[in-house]
This record gives structure tokens, C-alpha cells and sequence, in this order.
């Protein structure tokens, strides 16, 4: 069989087997290349006697044998306990021979290890079939390519539909996924060939999974996602301290990396372990308040996309759900109902001046609030819960769109509050000063359009646009229809601004002089127009594809992924852009990042059906409306009407 023939059998194997549970990884041609460097090994005897033990990520053994896991240590899930870094999830392989079941924690083992040997046997079955038809594939594949060739000698694709540009991505993409015993588990952050300090790079963060994971639901590709969800639901209940402080349980990690380590008891043997961090090793030492709440977006989108609604109704991921709203909607002294953070715990993960109630976070803290009312199953002990869950809601809907909000009409306002009013009728309820309003915002706002503010705090109006904060009120419908309207008119009139060579601001203006020096500490990474101050990050496309589709105007979307193509390739699939008009790469910015490569993946399917998009959209609620109706505070002034647990 000549090798040509090979691969178009291994590539009709490894996409017709329905990607399902915990099976073995199918991996296309290009993976063949990577397999040696990402397969991780469970168990290797350094000994030259013992050559003959299983390695987990032998995809020819994967085809023909079961393998068993078996977790070490006690149920990860348990309220009341938390565990330190000996307790490390490992992973053992057995043969096929001595496996008699999977122990796991929550009772589901059985049912895993079955769904592997059924899949396997599937395999097998549709593995012969297909390798008697694999002559018919290539006479397929040659009329299919002779059709393409035609069509493009008719003018029938347009120039800026590159298939070239995809498929280089969809091979970087799955060069970049990791191996947890034989089972993909995450993408790194990036893979630099250019760079030899790594950092933290190549590590799996919860954030920068979320558009390779939406673009492998897509692809119908179920397994990485179903594995990353579980395996990190097990991280979230470790022990997490810093200077002999504990955050509060229910915290998800910023990332985590798959570690070889001696095997304890025998020096001759080594085993994987998964190694989390909470921030405790991170730059500047935050902890991610994001990971959590796109956990829960990431949950319901596989449920949606696979149709697989088992993975969100195990007891150990309702758990998950109840600890993350637990620690988001603990009481504290805050009078908003919006989540108090210190500054770069998002997506914005250095000093940038953004503690204190970011936008970003507010809008997914909304949108996993959604997702996890209706995620829920309800029960006599989470009555309470979601009974708060609804009525942060309510206040969070309601304070957003009423004083986020900005356009030339509430620019006008401001300019003329009254400050210094002390009563319950008060209109500038914050103590806002005119003066704070910047010659640049008066210049800046457009006639038609407007968007929601980065941050409101007692006298401060942070009035940077920040472009995921804003496309993801369009999404989840935190914003209302007209705002969400008006935001992406914003886009349009100021493309030159937000787009530009390559699409997209990460937040507008920059800061700049005193201004930079005073808020980021004269932060030599975040230097005006470069990194978080205001660079341009090709991996904010998905966002904003996603938003263009639920307002149906993708053409914005079209247009910017258009001028993303012209480039971003050439380029080596930046982290990021510098420079107003994003000219040039950044200056410290990763090559092949994986989530600039998944984020026009994502951009891309999207736009080809973008009725997809709908596992990522969430309507808005008839009865949030109306609740926000009825609690009107305009309506109900005065301190013995004034109920509310929340000023609003």
C-alpha cells in the first residue's frame, strides 16, 4: 500500500467514528507528526527489562486494547474536604488483561470503561469497512478536487476565501492539543518555535480553551471538550493557598500542565500528574475570577452542541456549578450587585486599572448565571440558591443597562449632573464629577451608536470601550436590543479605530503618559497601543462573529475576519498587535497562538452556518423583563419603598 493510499485510509478512519465519551483520541495525518511529542506516557520503566509495558498513548494499542484508570486517592468532590499537592490527579494503565473495572468517585466509572470498549468494537467494524473502500474514497477526493479546480477557474469562489488559510489552522490547532493518558485534555497556550523561555505557555488555561473548545464542538469532535470539563471540575476542590491564605472553595484554576513524575515507591517507574495553578504562580499572583464563569458557558455549549445533557446532570458537575455560584454570590460589603475583583483578573491579566467591577466580568458573570439557572436541576437544597440566582439577575440586568450605558444623549447628562446630593432621589447617584468626562470621549462618540462603560465605581467612570465586556452584552442579552444595536453601530463608525489592519482593540484609547504611568506602573509590557493597552487581539473575532450573528449584521463579522485573512497567516498567527493601527506583531507577543488560530477557526464555521451560534447565545427572558419592569426604582423613591437587597 503505497503511502499515499495510507493516508487517505487513516483519514477516512479517524472521521467516522462519532466522537463519544472517553475513547481513544482520532487523529488525522498531520497528528501522526505530533503524537510522539504530545501522547504523554502514564507509566515507563526506566529499566531495560521491562520494554514491554503499555504506553497510554500508543494510538495502534489504543485500536486493540481497554485500558483501565484507575484514580488514586479519595472522591475529589466532597464539600468538606480539600487536598494538598500530594494528592495530585494521577493516572494509572493496566492491560486489558487484568482490568476488571474503573474506580471512580462519583459512581460512573462502569459506564465509562463500557462506553471505550463499545466504541472500540465500533471502531474495529467500521475500520475494515472502510479500509475495503478506500479506493472509492480517492476516485471521491480526485472528482472533488477536479470540481474545486473548475470552479475557480469559473470565478464561482471568491479571492478572499482562502481554504488554504483554514487548513493551516486546523493542523496548528491540533498540533496544540495535550494528552492526559492517551486522551486529549486541553490546547497549550501557544507553541512557539521562535521562543525559548516558555513561561507558562504551554500549559492548558481554562480561558484560552474556550474558543478550540467551541471550534472542536463544531467540528462535531466532542471528546477534548467532555474531557477537558470533567478533568478540570476535578482541579476545582484542591487545596489552593498563598502565604497561608486560602481562597474560597469552588475557585477554578488559571491553567494547569501535565507533569512526568517518579512514580512514588519505585524509582524505576514515573506517572502523570495534573498540576494546577490558582494564580499562587502566576505574574503579579491574581486569582482568574473568569475561569469559572466560562467553565459554566463552555458546560452548557457542549451540552447543547452534542446533545450530550449526561455530562451536566452528574452529581460531581452540579457540584461544580453550585461551588462557582456559591463563591461569586457570597455576601459581602459591596452595595452593587455587580462582582467585586482586583485588578487583572480576567482576560486583562495585568495592572490596567480595571479593579473594582470590570465590565468583562460582570457581563460573563451574567451569562454563567443564565447558564447555570438553566443547567440546574432542581432539588429541596438549591432552592435557595437559585432563588438568589434570580435575583442578582434582576439587579445586575437592571444597574448594567441603566448606568454602564453611554451614548451623546447620556454624555449630555453627565455633563451637566448636579454633584454632592445627599438623598434617596438622587439622579447622580454616584457623585460622578463632569470633569472626569476626557476631550477624546467628547470628539470620539459617535452620533449613532454607543456602548457600555469599562467600569462604575463611587465617583469614578472608567470610560475606555472594552470590546469583550461589550460583545458579550450583545450575546447573552445583558445589554438590551437597542444597546446592542448600538454598540455594533459604534463598531462600524469607528472601524479605523477598533479594527483597523487587524481586528481587534482589546479596549480604546490607550493610556498614555502620566495616565500610564500612574495606573499600569509604567508597565514596559503594557506600553500605549501594545499588549493590554489597547493592542489588537485576533482572538476577540469569535466574540465578535458571535454578536454580529445573534443581531444578524454579519457582514461586520465578514468583514473583519476579510481583513484578519490578509495577514494573520503571513504572520504567524500573533498573540497580538501594536501600534494604533495595529501595523506591527507585538513586540513581545507569541507566534502561533492558540487561541488566535481557534478564534478564526471559530469565526469561520460560524459564519459558513451561523445557526450554530445559538450554543453560544442566550435569549432574552420574558420574565427578567418583566421583573426588571416592576422593580423600577424610578417608579419607587423613598427609603420606606426602597426593599431591594441591591441599590438599583
Amino acid at each position: 500500500m503505497s503511502l499515499g493510499t495510507s493516508k487517505v485510509v487513516f483519514q477516512v478512519l479517524s472521521r467516522t467514528v462519532p466522537q463519544t465519551g472517553y475513547n481513544e483520541p482520532r487523529m488525522n495525518s498531520s497528528d501522526l507528526t505530533l503524537h510522539s511529542r504530545f501522547g504523554v506516557k502514564c507509566m515507563k520503566k526506566r529499566s531495560s527489562r521491562h520494554r514491554d509495558l503499555i504506553v497510554c498513548s500508543s494510538m495502534l494499542q489504543s485500536r486493540l486494547r481497554t485500558h483501565q484508570f484507575q484514580w488514586m486517592g479519595v472522591t475529589l468532590h466532597d464539600h468538606n474536604k480539600t487536598y494538598s499537592r500530594p494528592w495530585l490527579k494521577k493516572c494509572k494503565c493496566q492491560r486489558a488483561e487484568s482490568a476488571s473495572g474503573v474506580t471512580a468517585g462519583d459512581g460512573n466509572g462502569s459506564r465509562l470503561l463500557n462506553d471505550v470498549e463499545t466504541s472500540n468494537s465500533a471502531s474495529n467494524v467500521m475500520s475494515t469497512k472502510h479500509i475495503l473502500e478506500f479506493e472509492d474514497v480517492q476516485v471521491h477526493q480526485l472528482k472533488q478536487e477536479e470540481v474545486l479546480a473548475s470552479n475557480v477557474s469559473n470565478g464561482a469562489i471568491t479571492d478572499g476565501f482562502d481554504t488554504s488559510i483554514e487548513e493551516e489552522a486546523w493542523d496548528l490547532l491540533r498540533e496544540s492539543v495535550v494528552y492526559y493518558c492517551g486522551n486529549p485534555i486541553g490546547t497549550i497556550a501557544a507553541k512557539d518555535p521562535t521562543s525559548s523561555n516558555t513561561l507558562n505557555y504551554d500549559q492548558v488555561f481554562i480561558r484560552d480553551f474556550i474558543p478550540s473548545g467551541i471550534a472542536f464542538l463544531l467540528k462535531g469532535e466532542y471528546d477534548i471538550v467532555r474531557n477537558f470539563i470533567l478533568y478540570t471540575l476535578q482541579l476545582q476542590s484542591w487545596e489552593k493557598t498563598m502565604d497561608c491564605h486560602s481562597p474560597g472553595q469552588g475557585l477554578m484554576p488559571a491553567s494547569f500542565k501535565v507533569r512526568t513524575v517518579p512514580l512514588d515507591g519505585d524509582d524505576s517507574a514515573t506517572e502523570e500528574v495534573l498540576d494546577p495553578d490558582f494564580g499562587e504562580a502566576a505574574i503579579g499572583r491574581v486569582a482568574p475570577v473568569d475561569s469559572g464563569l466560562w467553565w459554566i458557558i463552555l458546560l452548557r455549549a457542549y451540552g447543547k452542541c452534542s446533545g450530550d445533557l449526561s455530562v451536566q446532570e452528574r452529581v460531581d458537575v452540579q457540584t461544580g456549578i453550585k461551588m462557582i455560584l456559591r463563591l461569586c454570590l457570597a455576601d459581602g460589603f459591596d452595595m452593587f450587585p455587580t462582582l467585586l475583583v482586583t485588578d487583572g483578573s480576567c482576560m486583562i491579566d495585568r495592572r490596567m486599572g480595571i479593579h473594582g467591577h470590570p465590565l468583562e466580568i460582570q457581563a460573563l458573570f451574567y451569562s454563567a448565571l443564565l447558564c447555570a439557572r438553566e443547567m440546574l436541576t432542581p432539588e429541596d437544597g438549591s432552592t435557595d440558591l437559585i432563588r438568589a440566582l434570580n435575583n442578582r439577575l434582576v439587579a445586575l440586568s437592571f444597574h448594567i443597562r441603566e448606568y454602564y450605558w453611554i451614548d451623546m444623549k447620556k454624555l449630555n447628562e453627565i455633563y451637566r449632573y448636579t454633584t454632592e446630593e445627599y438623598s434617596y432621589d438622587a439622579v447622580n447617584k454616584f457623585n460622578i464629577y463632569p470633569d472626569q468626562i476626557s476631550p477624546w470621549l467628547v470628539e470620539w462618540m459617535p452620533n449613532k451608536g454607543g456602548y457600555l462603560i469599562g467600569n462604575l465605581q463611587p465617583a469614578h467612570m472608567d470610560f475606555r470601550f472594552f470590546s469583550l465586556g461589550n460583545l458579550w452584552s450583545v450575546v447573552n442579552s445583558l445589554a438590551t436590543v437597542e444597546q446592542s444595536h448600538a454598540i455594533l453601530d459604534l463598531v462600524e463608525a469607528k472601524w479605523s479605530d477598533l479594527v483597523a489592519e487587524m481586528p481587534f482593540k482589546i479596549c480604546y484609547p490607550a493610556l498614555e503618559g502620566q495616565e500610564w504611568q500612574i495606573i499600569t506602573g509604567s508597565d514596559p509590557k503594557n506600553t500605549p497601543w501594545s499588549y493590554h493597552n489597547a493592542g489588537s487581539w485576533p482572538t476577540l473575532l469569535w466574540q465578535l462573529t458571535v454578536a454580529c450573528i445573534k443581531m444578524k449584521r454579519t457582514h461586520i463579522a465578514a468583514k473583519a475576519v476579510e481583513m484578519a485573512e490578509r495577514r494573520i497567516a503571513r504572520d504567524r498567527w500573533p498573540e497580538y498587535y501594536d501600534t494604533k493601527r495595529s501595523r506591527l506583531i507585538g513586540k513581545q507577543s507569541r507566534l502561533y497562538q492558540t487561541w488566535s488560530i481557534a478564534g478564526y477557526l471559530v469565526a469561520k464555521l460560524l459564519l459558513a452556518d451561523p445557526s450554530k451560534a445559538k450554543i453560544l447565545i442566550t435569549e432574552e427572558d420574558s420574565e427578567l423583563v418583566n421583573a426588571l419592569i416592576s422593580a423600577n426604582p424610578r417608579g419607587k423613591r423613598g427609603r420606606k419603598n426602597l426593599k431591594q437587597t441591591y441599590i438599583v
